[in-house]
């Protein structure tokens, strides 16, 4: 048992971190501001993380683990509500991780490893959108030519990264907080989605009107995480289905 508790600690230590980094923002952070918080010394934190660095790569590199789980299911998306879904998971897991995206520019600047694996997340990102828009040409709920797919992929790449960056400038003092989630999260992927309004079916545009009306009082929970519905819808991308009727509310 005492083995154990080393890692304990250590997972302790970077839950407690996500939230500081989360609710502060990363550079408003110190490593003694977290050693406080969880009740230990400096040096029982520098035992763990011996820099501040490897904090945030450690974060990041579950967040880089989610987020590659979660881009697989791209390839299952066919209709509006399939792609709903998948954007309102993918803005779940972007916002579990804001400090990232809150503060990107910043940490791209100060942090090596950051900088050259966020290059590979945008190209995980595009491929992502691609299959989307694939997928969604082959359901018959879109029409694009190819060479108006980069184009759009990409700036649903954009909107993807520097969305939470948008709602923070809209409201600085509450934008990112935690009660704020399910409104962020339905903006996020209504607007993805909106990119594909000049090419979608009559029948799917209405569709995902309808699937906004829907959303308008958002179901997410006040702390930003998956609830078992979206979690079970995830599970169901990843094995091929398709849901259809209402979302899960």
């Amino acid at each position: 048992m005492a083995t154990k508790k080393p890692r304990r600690t250590a997972e302790r230590i970077l839950e407690v971190t996500l939230d500081l980094f989360n609710r502060f923002g990363e550079p408003n952070v110190s490593t003694t501001l977290i050693s406080a918080e969880l009740g230990i010394s400096p040096g029982n934190l520098y035992y763990h993380y011996p820099a501040k660095d490897e904090l945030i790569n450690a974060l990041f590199g579950r967040y880089e683990r989610a987020l590659s789980e979660l881009l697989g299911a791209s390839d299952n998306v066919r209709n509006v509500e399939d792609a709903w879904l998948f954007f309102h998971m993918l803005f779940e897991l972007i916002w579990q991780h804001r400090f990232l995206y809150r503060d990107l520019n910043d940490l791209l600047s100060k942090n090596r490893k950051l900088e050259t694996h966020f290059q590979n997340v945008l190209a995980q990102k595009n491929q992502a959108m691609a299959a989307i828009l694939g997928g969604l040409q082959a359901g018959g709920a879109l029409t694009m030519q190819v060479r108006e797919a980069v184009p759009t992929a990409n700036a649903m790449v954009v909107l993807l990264s520097y969305w939470l960056s948008y709602e923070y400038v809209r409201d600085p003092r509450n934008a990112l907080e935690p009660d704020r989630a399910g409104e962020a999260l339905m903006r996020g992927a209504f607007h993805v989605l909106g990119l594909l309004l000049p090419y979608l079916e009559p029948a799917s545009r209405e569709h995902l009107f309808k699937l906004v009306e829907q959303y308008q009082a958002p179901s997410a929970s006040s702390s930003g995480q998956p609830t078992s519905a979206t979690t079970a819808t995830t599970a169901t991308l990843a094995a091929g289905g398709s849901e259809s009727g209402s979302p899960p509310r």
